[in-house]
């Protein structure tokens, strides 16, 4: 009565109406997130609990959703017909390609009302907007630690286990994130995929080419608090701030 959208079950009806109600009756009883359909809350208790019962019967890594799974698998297949014309990665979606452009293009259509921040994806928005809320949902049950992210609460719990499951065929070196790994590759293959479309140069990691693009463009993101002079690097700032503070943190082991 509200859209129009039809259903064949009374059910499915009642969930689609918290779409319009903004109903979230499930609550998670770790960290009191809310939820508008019982197997949405199921899914998400996975965090907490670790458990992934959707296993890849290639490489055994295991996910706490079906769809995570089949994401996964695509990885395996050797079909990625959608190909980005600037640096040649393939892509097994149009969608997923058109997100992808946004590196190379510059485009951040979703911003934040609050700092005017911009980002290429809706999900980086979401998970931005916690820096300013504090809110911080998912919890590492062994040493409290909290995170906005599903996904760095997983990686933290590696520093808890010790485990690596990313390895490098090459050389035989393990890492926490498929991220690093990716990186790391890139060391024995002499890859820089992300070019800088005013001067040329290449980079390995975007971040690179990120912070690269502020040579050309002026940008200084990290302000002085004390003086206003601004810096492209974080590290250009922290640097700097010592000129007030009179830390000396190198100290010759000769004097």
């Amino acid at each position: 009565d509200v859209c129009g959208k039809a259903w064949r079950y009374p059910s499915e009806l009642e969930a689609h109406r918290r779409v319009h109600t903004g109903e979230r009756p499930f609550d998670c009883t770790e960290c009191g997130k809310s939820f508008k359909t019982a197997n949405h809350l199921k899914v998400h208790q996975r965090v907490h609990t670790g458990e992934r019962p959707y296993g890849c019967s290639t490489c055994g890594r295991s996910f706490t959703q079906l769809s995570g799974l089949r994401e996964h698998q695509s990885g395996h297949s050797s079909e990625w017909p959608f190909t980005c014309s600037d640096c040649g990665k393939g892509f097994k979606s149009s969608p997923v390609l058109k997100v992808h452009r946004r590196l190379h293009t510059g485009e951040r259509p979703y911003t934040c009302t609050l700092c005017g921040k911009g980002f290429t994806h809706s999900k980086n928005l979401l998970v931005h907007q916690r820096s300013h809320t504090g809110e911080r949902p998912y919890t590492c049950t062994q040493c409290g630690k909290g995170y906005t992210r599903s996904s760095s609460l997983l990686v933290h719990k590696r520093t808890h286990t010790g485990e690596r499951p990313y390895i490098c065929t090459q050389c035989g070196k393990g890492f926490t994130r498929s991220t690093h790994l990716l990186s790391h590759q890139r060391v024995h293959s002499g890859e820089r995929p992300f070019g800088c479309s005013d001067c040329g140069k290449d980079f390995k990691e975007v971040q690179q080419l990120k912070i690269h693009r502020r040579v050309h463009t002026g940008e200084k993101p990290h302000g002085c608090s004390t003086c206003g002079k601004g810096f492209a690097r974080s590290s250009g700032l922290c640097q700097h701030r010592r000129v007030h503070s009179g830390e000396r943190p190198f100290t010759c082991s000769d004097w």
